[in-house]
């Protein structure tokens, strides 16, 4: 059985060019298409930026969570997510993610396993597990 700790309620009006906004009003944004997708490329953000923001802050949350655990210092760190619109053989449009991670001060090993640990403790990353292709990558520091 689980048990529901927290829920969010966004509501979309006028799909990929109209507007979304949060049950709450914390969010209340304009969507525009990009140009890539054969948009106007407004001024409002898109769905994929939306997740890609959603995935990189929770994934860095779990980083965090994971580094406190086994003592690790990730006070400088940051996590990037790039969501892609991906277009199979047959036409069907999905999605891919890469997540990117700079860890600056710990040895690579250290850093790839606390990578490993997050991705597997990030609610995005179970809930996209096996239905999108993803990536998990350790940037260098420069």
């Amino acid at each position: 059985m689980t048990t529901t700790i927290y829920s969010a309620t966004s509501t979309a009006w006028g799909g990929r060019e109209g507007r979304v906004a949060s049950s709450d009003n914390r969010v209340d944004l304009q969507l525009s298409i990009p140009k890539g997708l054969g948009g106007d490329d407004g001024s409002g953000t898109n769905p994929e930026q939306l997740f890609a923001t959603g995935y990189a802050a929770c994934f860095h949350s779990a980083l965090k969570a994971v580094a406190r655990g086994k003592k690790a210092d990730v006070t400088d760190s940051a996590v990037s997510v790039t969501i892609e619109l991906l277009r199979d053989d047959e036409g069907a449009i999905g999605l891919g993610a890469r997540i990117e991670a700079q860890i600056p001060g710990l040895e690579r090993a250290t850093a790839q396993e606390l990578l490993e640990a997050a991705h597997a403790m990030c609610p995005y990353s179970r809930a996209t597990k096996g239905n999108i292709p993803s990536e998990v990558v350790l940037v260098d520091n420069d």
